[in-house]
């Protein structure tokens, strides 16, 4: 394999530091448009089912949908993030100097999300999103790859046409120097797991013993705190599981990766985000999740996971327990370790607060991702509204003022734009 500047041996400078905290509050184009242009009860499907191996008939069947108080089949909770039109203002000849090549050849991981939600998604929406950086962080001696590293945090906003928010999404992301994984040696005694017949069938067993509420109402006033959520396993990972997220997904609009021609032709603008594998082949350097080659150059067993998956299976452990009338408002997800490929992880969780809040009654809970290993690596926390028999169904609620003075905002500007104003 061909390891250049690069690739493996890319440092974190403080040009690109100084570049990153410039960035913030500065409204981002995108390479390609949304992976999902007009919301659909296909692609709802796609991301319930690909991302989170959900059959929930409320994000999959239109006619089971509309027999809920929601009256039509709505996205998953994470649908949004396949979403969003962004029309940010041209960048400035400053600006764009800001985003060519920042952080060039170094490793970018997912970390984790603050998500909070207002209102569902129907067939035939159109949302339009404005993402930006919120915060760089710098760390000298970096816990996570043994070199330095630099946490950006990026908020990317939701808004319907009439500018009400939909969803607020803020995600942290490390910025590592590859050979850091390498050099620190931290995941030399893991091995790829193996599993015998009594292994898989304890799996099975609990594939079979999952429960979905459903329609029928979980009441704020029969929960307890302390009480705990049906667990939910998803593993063994494979192949087909980060395929399944790209169906979901797509291939990433953060770095437009195509095929063929459109490959060629994105190697072209992004050069250093290819790099040669063991036969001379141009290779995206985000390979590493499904290319163990890739993986054990850097300093890992094998392949690993998309943190946003763990994130989704949280999600489903919440949707299951909580019903279909009950909405999550907010929802904090963390990731501490890798999901290898081959792991399998049990989410789960329980009620560790129970309250009103802003007139809704709210449970508060804890969820974890454990591994085989025993490993917490996808810890994380949830607000959700429940029905109730004294306060009366679910409300939505209500989005912050200053982002929904955000919302009328960039939407004038950007009629105006079209407009030629």
């Amino acid at each position: 394999m061909a390891d250049d500047v690069r690739d493996i041996d890319a440092r974190i400078t403080d040009e690109d530091i100084e570049r990153a905290r410039k960035q913030i509050d500065i409204p981002q184009h995108t390479r390609t448009p949304p992976f999902n242009k007009v919301a659909r009860a296909d692609t709802m499907s796609h991301t319930a089912v690909g991302l989170a191996g959900d059959d929930n008939p409320l994000y999959n069947d239109p006619e089971y949908g509309k027999t809920t108080r929601w009256r039509g089949q709505i996205g998953h909770p994470l649908y949004m993030l396949g979403l969003g039109v962004r029309e940010a203002p041209a960048y400035t000849p400053e600006q764009k100097a800001l985003f060519r090549g920042l952080f060039r050849g170094v490793g970018k991981y997912y970390s984790g999300s603050d998500f909070e939600f207002y209102r569902p998604i129907y067939d035939g929406d159109v949302l339009y999103s404005e993402y930006v950086t919120a915060k760089v962080e710098v760390k000298e001696h970096s816990s996570f790859a043994g070199g330095r590293s630099v946490l950006d945090t990026y908020r990317e906003t939701f808004y319907d046409k009439a500018a009400v928010p939909v969803g607020k999404h803020e995600l942290l992301f490390v910025n590592a120097e590859r050979r850091g994984s390498k050099e620190s040696g931290r995941f030399a005694k893991i091995e790829k797991q193996t599993y015998s017949p009594d292994d898989l069938a304890r799996i099975d067993e609990m594939y079979a013993a999952e429960r979905r509420r459903g329609a029928q109402p979980r009441y704020w006033e029969d929960v307890e705190v302390g009480e705990a959520l049906q667990p939910v396993v998803k593993g063994p990972m494979t192949m087909v599981d980060i395929i399944s997220h790209h169906i979901a997904k797509g291939m990433g609009q953060m770095y437009a990766v195509g095929t063929l021609k459109l490959g060629y032709q994105n190697r072209q603008k992004i050069r250093a985000f290819y790099t040669e594998d063991e036969w001379g082949v141009p290779q995206v350097q985000m390979r590493l999740h499904w290319d163990e080659t890739r993986a054990k150059a850097l300093g890992l067993p094998t392949a690993y996971d998309y943190g946003i998956m763990r994130t989704a299976w949280q999600s489903h452990l919440l949707t299951n327990w909580m019903g279909d009338d009950a909405w999550i408002w907010k929802f904090h997800t963390e990731l501490r370790g890798f999901n290898f490929m081959g792991d399998t992880h049990v989410m789960s969780g329980k009620v560790v607060g129970k309250r009103i809040e802003d007139d809704h009654p709210v449970v508060d809970v804890a969820v974890q991702g454990v591994s085989q290993r025993g490993d917490n690596t996808a810890p994380g926390h949830a607000t959700i509204i429940l029905p109730s028999r004294q306060y009366g169904p679910v409300v939505l609620p209500t989005p912050p003022a200053e982002l929904r003075r955000r919302g009328a905002a960039m939407q004038t500007e950007n009629a105006a734009r079209m407009r030629g104003a």
